[in-house]
């Protein structure tokens, strides 16, 4: 029997219709990784990637296929590998900017580090043009404009797993450590409607950007609609051939751009052609509207069924307020009226032999209408992928038996996965649900029957996780239908307010602060009657001479480096108490301590985090400064550049070693110190008895302590000097000609 006309209704139901000459899902993200991997390494023309996240880090290959593979499987490095190869190549990297929920998840200076690791001929952008509580989720990778990968997955963290889904891996390994199973969907395609995504791709990169991308390849004459692209990825052959398709956007008002909501309607109208069977696996189900579509259509078509699979648990109180709770409702509206033995909302699970649990963590929105329509997109069933955030899915068409065939074998293949099956048993028991009509209906079947130790579906419940499914502040803030501000202009109307940039998020985190830190010196200074030098210089007088001296002493250094007292006062208090010789040995010693706890503490924040948020940038003067080691650290001690306190800390976050730092602190600050015990001293001497004699002394240790500064900046140029000298005569003495040439590299002052 001859399929159906498609409902594909271009500018109402979608953006436009086409054809993909071949098609296949990339089911969970060691196939997609593994696929996009073969596509980048074919690549010869250009590669536009647009995500909600691109990081840098990623290892696209896993196993045996990374020893065995020629070029690299961290991304970044593949990229510039592929950029060096191939000079004429053009890469594009196009990522949401930044959202203060998602901070501690993503790559800290995403931009920064693709623009210092990477040639010229790779380019990445931010796109800030997102209003103020959408993103950016589109998902694509556009290979030489004749394959395309598009979909619910991003080359991000916490994303890699295997169709097994384990229940312990050592290869799921993200930021905050090891996580759970995770289940996600791709779609690799070929033919016209790569042109579709060529363009979609240039568009959102001609938005932000300040240059202009390459144009859209043409295809060659002599190509063969019947033969595979040169970049389709090895190892995964075509399901779907000569297949007719159609993408589906939203994308919210953007400055003059409109909007446009075509997965909403898309949604709604495949909804209502369903006559038997709906499965739909999906991230989120919050979107209120698509429960009442399918509550209807399951009550005009008595042999319909429904299947949902998400998640099991939230991950946080947004996601369990925001998207858990309504999700009680959304479950609520579709069962309204319904035998609940035709329609389950399940996430699937596992316990294995050593009686651990996992729950699969849905990622992908997938949706089949009986044998006639497979969707594969980026868009949550939320009120946000309906109006907010920027979202792009792709439907295809049964338009031949053999097409028909291939949806209802993806939705199969999934429900085998998700249940524990092999794909023939859920076949087979399809078919007899089938055949049996409403004695045995598809979701009873899939319920029930499943190995031991295998993944099983269970029917959520979510009032273990939340009480309420009333509108709330979360909701509000976290599955937005407008954007949360919007701004009046100068003719009446009014305009989205933009998700602040990166930049300024960090900016004004440090400004904070900064601020916090200055206001608690401050407050200091004028409350703690004991933090001032006359102070400090009694309650040092008072161990003079006593067994107390130096631990008192040591105290003295360790406190006021907490509270960044400066430490030349600290020295000079020391030496005018304790003399020109017990005063710098006293010092030198509390210096060496306050620096060392110093030291300690910003090492831990170093680990904890911080030292990524420097970027780039201060990465490449931390490196110089680790190289420089003991007369770099010495020099800097010398030179009067930044507070003794901030100095330790920020050695302690650099990767500076503890011995190195300890050993120039000595050499930089000892040999000023024995000057400043005779200033000091003098300092004394002239206060209780005045003379020619004390005064000469006062000069000599002001000039001493002048010429040790002087001579420390000339010795620190001059051994930085004959450094680079040798470092450049080593590099140019035996060049390697194996190695690709720097001259299309980007330059950085």
């Amino acid at each position: 029997m001859k399929p159906s006309k498609n409902i594909f209704q271009p500018g109402q139901n979608c953006w436009v219709k086409s054809t993909a000459d071949f098609s296949t899902p990339l089911i969970d993200c060691a196939n997609y990784y593994k696929a996009l991997h073969s596509a980048i390494v074919k690549a010869s023309h250009s590669i536009f990637i647009v995500g909600w996240d691109i990081d840098s880090r990623i290892r696209l290959l896993r196993g045996e296929d990374e020893k065995q593979s020629k070029a690299p499987s961290v991304i970044s490095d593949l990229l510039e590998w592929k950029a060096k190869q191939n000079p004429d190549i053009n890469i594009y990297l196009l990522r949401w900017d930044s959202s203060l929920a998602f901070f501690s998840q993503r790559e800290m200076w995403a931009k920064e580090v693709w623009d210092e690791n990477t040639p010229d001929n790779v380019q990445a952008e931010l796109d800030d043009s997102i209003p103020l509580g959408g993103s950016q989720h589109q998902k694509v990778v556009v290979i030489d404009d004749e394959v395309v990968f598009s979909g619910g997955m991003d080359v991000s963290t916490n994303r890699w797993d295997t169709r097994e889904h384990p229940v312990v891996s050592s290869e799921r390994h993200g930021p905050d450590g090891e996580y759970g199973p995770l289940h996600d969907v791709q779609m690799v395609s070929s033919g016209p409607v790569v042109k579709d995504f060529a363009k979609l791709a240039r568009w959102r990169w001609q938005r932000v950007a300040n240059t202009s991308p390459v144009d859209i390849r043409e295809k060659p004459v002599n190509s063969n609609n019947d033969e595979l692209p040169s970049t389709w990825p090895d190892g995964f052959p075509p399901m779907f051939k000569n297949v007719e398709c159609a993408l589906a956007r939203t994308i919210p008002f953007m400055d003059d751009v409109k909007p446009a909501q075509e997965v909403r309607h898309m949604l709604l109208d495949l909804i209502s052609e369903a006559e038997s069977f709906i499965y739909i696996e999906n991230q989120f189900t919050a979107r209120i509207e698509i429960a009442e579509a399918l509550n209807k259509q399951l009550k005009l078509k008595p042999d319909l069924s429904v299947i949902i699979v998400s998640s099991f648990e939230p991950k946080g109180k947004f996601e369990c307020e925001a998207f858990w709770a309504t999700r009680r409702e959304f479950k609520a509206v579709v069962e309204e009226g319904i035998d609940s033995q035709r329609v389950k909302l399940t996430y699937s699970s596992i316990q294995d032999m050593q009686g651990r649990t996992a729950y699969k963590r849905i990622h992908s929105k997938v949706m089949t209408i009986d044998d006639k329509y497979l969707v594969i997109g980026s868009s949550n069933l939320s009120n946000r992928s309906m109006t907010l955030d920027t979202e792009i899915d792709t439907i295809l068409f049964g338009n031949s038996e053999d097409n028909k065939a291939m949806i209802a074998h993806v939705r199969d293949d999934l429900l085998a996965e998700h249940t524990g099956r092999t794909l023939e048993e859920v076949a087979e028991l399809l078919a007899k649900s089938a055949e049996s009509g409403a004695e045995q209906l598809p979701v009873e079947a899939l319920m029930h029957g499943q190995l031991a130790h295998g993944y099983v579906l269970t029917e959520v419940r979510d009032e273990i996780f939340t009480q309420t499914s009333t509108d709330n502040m979360y909701r509000a803030l976290s599955d937005p239908e407008e954007p949360l501000i919007s701004l009046p202009t100068l003719g009446g109307g009014v305009i989205p307010a933009r998700n602040p940039r990166r930049r300024s998020i960090m900016m004004l985190i440090a400004l904070v602060f900064v601020s916090i830190f200055a206001g608690l010196l401050f407050w200091a200074s004028q409350s703690i009657e004991w933090l001032s030098s006359e102070s400090i210089s009694a309650f040092l007088e008072k161990s003079r001479g006593t067994y107390f001296a130096l631990p008192t002493v040591l105290l003295v250094y360790v406190v006021g480096g907490l509270l960044f007292f400066p430490v030349t006062v600290l020295s000079l208090a020391v030496a005018a108490i304790f003399g020109p010789i017990w005063g710098p040995i006293y010092g030198i010693m509390g210096a060496l301590l306050s620096s060392a706890i110093l030291f300690a503490i910003g090492k831990v924040a170093g680990n904890a985090g911080l030292r990524k948020m420097g970027g780039p940038k201060v990465a490449t003067i931390d490196e110089k400064l680790k190289r420089s080691g003991i007369v770099g650290v010495a020099a800097i001690r010398m030179l009067p550049v930044a507070p003794f306190s901030l100095v330790n800390l920020v050695a302690g976050i650099s990767s500076v070693g503890i011995a190195q730092f300890l050993v120039g602190t000595f050499l930089g600050m000892f040999p000023p110190m024995i000057a400043k015990g005779l200033v000091g001293d003098s300092i004394a001497q002239i206060w209780q008895n005045p003379s020619v004699a004390t005064i000469s002394y006062l000069a000599i240790g002001i000039v001493l302590w002048g010429l040790l500064i002087w001579g420390s900046q000339k010795f620190a140029r001059y051994y930085q000097l004959k450094k680079q000298q040798s470092g450049e005569s080593t590099n140019t003495s035996t060049p390697d000609m194996n190695e690709p040439s720097n001259d299309g590299e980007k330059c950085t002052a």
